[in-house]
Order: structure tokens, then C-alpha cells, then sequence
């Protein structure tokens, strides 16, 4: 085992504060505030451990009994050693019995307590600011969170009645050992005992170091097969195949070596482990045979005393396990945590009210904001958008018209200026109820792994099938809907993928008419389609935003012509605004960017 350096030190003393501050952020799922049927539970659990322990420290001294009644000793005129034999039999298994009662009224205690924690950590990561999910990787991300949760049923159960119970069965038949021989007897078993624990613990620390290099692997490997995976399509069009395998295998290459330490490092720890115990138990027995021999002892003595060392032998073999497993559960749940802990870059002001929308003006008062500190992307854009006025945002890719949107949407804060619906600052009203009021139809729509009909009802929640049906009907899907042989319930393929660009819009577009925002933003909804679907696609946008504010988002200039407003942005401030006619007529920037695409399309024709 290698030496301590100071770099190791200094992460084990940094685990050691995450394991005491998981610990105490576990504790109050075990014993919640308000839930007196937990309590009770876990109260009666403990007094049934108690009572289990107390007959399996007696067990031997009824083994001891029924020896020496067969030998001739020491004989029992109560129960005799038929009788003894039984009541050994009988308290084994009413030992047995208690733990597995004590199992089953705990269960429902961690199950509640795992299931809370995994519900915290699914809504704090969608609590979550879109900066922070575009830096983390999905597959990476969900396996924390999977091996986090999994920790916590374990850790409630096995510190709760596996370290407890062991320190208290160590006592219990350190006493016994003690009032029943002599303290000798006492002193090896104690001196064992330490020597075994101080030994678990140290390599125990030094695997944990191991384990956490092999779960870094693990999950560079995972996420790598999940980005493969979700991107089946382009590793084909690529002919990526063998590229991505290999990338694979190069991630389980280092998971491969790292497991291989971590096997190698256990074999050593669980053969210094019964080396210590074996010798243990051979100088107590050695004692004893001693005692027998003397006559000091009896034949009954001599079983009892290896009765408790094989007593203590077996949890004590569990400990190391159950240390190992609790160590990594606080290594993975640290790492969960640390996700809970992460603040919320945009969060709501306390007792803030829900914003409440009468015509849907839109105003962007002076805003700046940059991703990064160094670059800026919008310098100071102020723009109104009237009550049921359809305003288009133009110009070059990095000009900031989808930076607009996600501020609308309030993903992010603005770092200078305002942004209000109906005179009413997103930073002083509820996210939730903010976004309730805004529909957003993207460049590409991303479909849920369901059916058709579970897609259109997001919108949302509750709506009846007829309800499903008018919104299908008004963006002009529920024709093809009607045409395939399941209907509504056709599963859409994971991201939509069974379905083409043009349906999946629809569906989008469908989900959008059912919410009922009254503002509406559309994102580049066309921009990915072909001439022909985005004609069709445009109709039906066109439809969907009536009676409501519209702020499109667009790069085909032909697609806004129509609209009551165009805003002509370039590097973050608005250079133009009219209408198209008037544009064109200015002769600046919105009439190069309308010429260029004009060649384009002849050229492409």
C-alpha cells in the first residue's frame, strides 16, 4: 500500500467533511419534521434490533448448557440437553425472525426517504440555469444522479442497523467474555477488534481512492455511448462506425485498468482482514483449550467461547463490506449533493407574484448581456412589440436574435436594462407563471420517447382528446395523424425521430395552440425545412398567431415579409427597423441581407 502524500491528505480530509455533511443532509429524511408514522417506525425498528441482539448474545450460553449437560458436567435438571437444544434452536430463529420484522417496518421509511431525495434532485437539476445544463453532459449527468439515489436506501439502512447493532453486539459479548472468563479473554478479543477495524479503515481509504478514479471512467465512458447513441444519425452519414467504437473502447480501456486495481486492492484487504481475525480466534480458542485442560473450563465453556468469536467473526467480515459500500454511497451521494448544492443562477425574488398578461406588450428597455464577461452579445437593444403586433428579429448568425428569446423566456437574467410584458419586470414576477404565458415553437422540435397524443396534451396538462384533436387539426396534422394505423398513438421514436422535420414542427406547433399563450415565439420554426413543407409550415404558423403577440425569430427573409414590423439586428444593437416595403426602400442593411438571399435562391434554382 503506498504511502500518504499531502495531496492525499488533503482530499481525505475534504471527504471526510462531504461524508459528515452527507450524512447531515440524510438526516432529516430518516427523522422528518411533521411525519410522526416515520418516527414511530423507525423507533420500533431500533427496539426490535435491540431485542434481536439480546438474544443472539444469549444463544451460546444455551449452546454452552446443552454441551455440557451431554457431557456430564455440568447436568440441567430443568431443561435437560434435549430441552436446551430446542430453546438454542428457538432463540436463533426468533433472532432471525426480529431482523427481518425490523426489515420490513424500515422498509417503507427508506423507500419514502429515497424517493423524496429523488424527486428533490430531479426538480433542483430542472430548477437549473440553462448555462449550466449546455456544460454538462447528459450521460455523465444521469449517472450521478442514478448512483446517488441508489446510495441513499443503502446508507439509511446499513448505518441505522448494521454499524449500530455491530458496536453494540461487540460490547455486549465483550461483557459476557469479561463476567463469564477473564479479562484476558477480553483484551485479545478488543486488541483483535482494533487492529481489524484500523486495517479496514486504512486500505478501505485507499481503495475509496481506487474506486473514485474507476467511477471517473465509468462515466466518461457512459456519456461517451450516450452522445454516440443520440447522434446515431450522423455517426452513419460519416461512416463513423469503427471511429466511435474505438473512441469507446479507449474509455473502457482506462475503466478496465482501474477496475483491475480496485479487484486486486479488495483481494488484499479481505485476506489481511481474515488473517487478523483467524489469529484472534485461535489465540482466544487457545485459551480456552488451555482452561479445559486445567479443568479451570468446561467442554460447554470451550464451545461457547468459539461460539461468540464465530459470533463476532461474521458481522465483523460484514463491517469491512459495509464500510467499503457506505464509503462509496457517501463518495457518489457527495457528488449528488453537490449538484443540489448548486445555486440557482435564476431564481425568483421571495414572495414574488405571478405575472398577469391583458394585451401582451412586449418591451426590451436598453438590455446588455454577454454569456461570457469578455464578450458581449447584446449592447444595449430596446424594442417594443404591441399587443397582438407580429415583430420579426433579422440578421447575421451572432447578431443576437436567439439570445433575445432566451432572455424573453428569462433562461437567462439581463445584465443591464429591463425586459416587461404589460409593464411588469421577469425579475420581479414567478418564472412559472411566465412561462405559462409564452408558447415557443424552436428550429427543431424535440418529441418525448411517447405517442403522438402525449406530445400534443404537453401542452397542456389535462387536456381532453378533443381538446388534442382541435389543436392537431389547427396546425394541420390531424389529417396524417388520422392516415397512420395507430392513430394518436403512434410512438414517435426517441426525439421524434420516426417522424420527418415537417411533421415533427407540427406536432410542435399543435403542442404550442394547445398551451394557448397569449405571446408567441417563434425561433427559426422554418429555417430547417425544405421550400415546399415550409410554405405548409408557415401557413400554419400564420394561423397559430392570431390574436396573439408574435416575435419571430428568422433567418429566410422570406418568411417575414409579412410582418407588421421588422427589427434588423447586427452585433447585438438594432441597426434597422420598418416595414419590408420600407426596408427595401431605405437601401441598407435589411436590403443587402434581402439581395443576398434573393441570389442564393436563383443561384440554387
Amino acid at each position: 500500500m503506498p504511502p500518504d502524500t499531502d495531496t492525499d491528505t488533503e482530499i481525505a480530509r475534504a471527504e471526510r467533511r462531504s461524508a459528515w455533511r452527507t450524512i447531515r443532509r440524510v438526516g432529516p429524511y430518516l427523522w422528518p419534521d411533521g411525519q410522526g408514522w416515520v418516527k414511530r417506525r423507525v423507533v420500533l425498528s431500533l427496539v426490535l434490533l435491540l431485542v434481536a441482539k439480546l438474544i443472539a448474545v444469549g444463544t451460546p450460553i444455551l449452546y454452552k448448557r446443552a454441551v455440557d449437560s451431554l457431557s456430564g458436567e455440568v447436568p440441567d435438571l430443568a431443561l435437560g440437553a434435549v430441552g436446551l437444544t430446542v430453546a438454542y434452536g428457538v432463540a436463533r430463529l426468533t433472532t432471525v425472525g426480529f431482523q427481518q420484522l425490523r426489515d420490513g417496518i424500515f422498509a417503507r421509511v427508506g423507500q419514502r426517504a429515497l424517493r423524496r431525495l429523488a424527486l428533490e434532485t430531479f426538480s433542483h437539476i430542472h430548477r437549473l440555469s440553462m448555462r449550466y445544463h449546455i456544460t454538462r453532459r447528459t450521460g455523465g449527468l444521469s449517472r450521478i444522479i442514478e448512483r446517488g439515489v441508489k446510495g441513499v436506501d443503502f446508507l439509511l439502512r446499513f448505518m441505522l442497523f448494521s454499524v449500530g447493532p455491530l458496536i453494540v453486539e461487540l460490547l455486549l459479548v465483550g461483557g459476557v467474555l469479561f463476567w463469564l472468563f477473564d479479562i484476558w479473554y477480553l483484551a485479545v478479543v478488543a486488541v483483535t477488534i482494533a487492529l481489524y477495524v484500523w486495517f479496514t479503515f486504512k486500505v478501505t481509504e485507499w481503495r475509496v481512492r481506487l474506486r473514485r478514479t474507476m467511477n471517473d471512467q465509468d462515466t466518461d465512458a457512459n456519456q461517451k455511448a450516450i452522445d454516440s447513441l443520440l447522434n446515431f444519425e450522423t455517426v452513419k452519414y460519416f461512416g463513423a462506425e469503427a471511429r466511435e467504437a474505438a473512441r469507446y473502447d479507449d474509455a473502457m480501456r482506462g475503466y478496465e485498468a482501474a477496475a483491475v486495481k480496485t479487484s486486486t486492492s479488495l483481494a488484499f484487504l479481505n485476506f489481511g482482514q481474515s488473517l487478523l481475525i483467524t489469529c484472534g480466534l485461535v489465540i482466544v480458542m487457545v485459551m480456552a483449550a488451555v482452561g479445559v485442560q486445567n479443568g479451570n473450563l468446561t467442554v460447554g465453556d470451550f464451545v461457547m467461547v468459539n461460539a461468540y468469536m464465530i459470533q463476532i467473526t461474521m458481522p465483523l467480515n460484514f463491517l469491512g463490506t459495509v464500510y467499503r459500500e457506505i464509503r462509496q454511497s457517501l463518495v457518489d451521494m457527495g457528488q449528488m449533493f453537490d449538484l443540489l448544492d448548486q445555486p440557482q443562477e435564476v431564481s425568483d425574488k421571495p414572495g414574488a407574484p405571478a405575472i398577469t398578461v391583458a394585451g401582451g406588450v412586449v418591451e426590451f428597455d436598453d438590455i446588455r448581456f454577454g454569456y461570457d464577461a469578455e464578450r458581449a452579445i447584446l449592447r444595449g437593444v430596446s424594442l417594443r412589440v404591441g399587443a397582438g403586433e407580429n415583430v420579426a428579429l433579422v440578421g447575421p448568425s451572432g447578431s443576437g436574435k436567439s439570445t433575445i428569446g432566451r432572455l424573453l423566456f428569462r433562461f437567462y437574467d439581463v445584465q443591464g436594462g429591463a425586459i416587461r410584458i404589460d409593464g411588469q419586470d421577469l425579475r420581479d414576477v414567478r418564472q412559472d407563471s411566465l412561462h405559462a404565458q409564452i408558447g415557443v415553437v424552436p428550429q427543431d422540435t424535440v418529441l418525448f420517447n411517447d405517442s403522438i397524443r402525449y406530445n400534443i396534451a404537453y401542452g397542456r396538462a389535462g387536456a381532453s382528446m378533443d381538446d388534442i384533436v382541435a389543436a392537431a387539426k389547427a396546425a394541420q396534422i390531424h389529417s396524417f395523424i388520422e392516415s397512420l394505423p395507430e392513430g394518436y398513438d403512434t410512438a414517435v421514436g426517441e426525439r421524434g425521430l420516426k417522424l420527418s422535420g415537417g411533421e415533427k414542427q407540427r406536432v410542435g406547433i399543435a403542442r404550442t395552440l394547445l398551451k394557448n399563450p397569449p405571446i408567441l415565439l417563434l425561433d427559426e420554426a422554418t429555417s430547417a425545412l425544405d421550400t415546399e413543407t415550409e410554405a405548409e409550415i408557415q401557413d400554419a404558423l400564420e394561423r397559430a398567431g392570431e390574436g396573439r403577440t408574435v416575435i419571430t425569430i428568422a433567418h429566410r427573409l422570406s418568411t417575414i415579409a409579412d410582418a407588421d414590423r421588422i427589427v434588423v439586428l447586427e452585433a447585438g444593437e438594432v441597426v434597422e427597423e420598418g416595414t419590408h416595403e420600407a426596408l427595401l426602400a431605405r437601401k441598407g442593411r435589411y436590403a443587402q441581407l434581402w439581395a443576398r438571399q434573393q441570389a442564393e435562391s436563383e443561384e440554387a434554382a
